[in-house]
């Protein structure tokens, strides 16, 4: 988990927090960065085709008004 601006962590946690893989913790790799190895980048993509990172909001369903003319 990265810091954010709501983060009330002091500066050298969020530091350390910022360099490991969001994924398991591990020390990141520069390599497949912000990840610790290509596994880890992938189960991410995995997660992000599956549709298993979503913005709440409206659904995409028909709104009162929009009418086929």
């Amino acid at each position: 988990m990265t810091g954010d601006a709501n983060d009330n962590a002091p500066p050298e946690e969020r530091a350390k927090r910022a360099k490991v893989c969001p994924n398991c913790g591990k020390p990141r790799d520069p390599r497949y960065d912000p990840f610790c190895s290509k596994r880890c980048a992938d189960v991410d993509l995995h997660r992000w085709l599956k549709g298993g990172y979503v913005i709440p909001g409206e659904s995409d369903g028909e709104k009162p008004g929009d009418e086929d003319e």
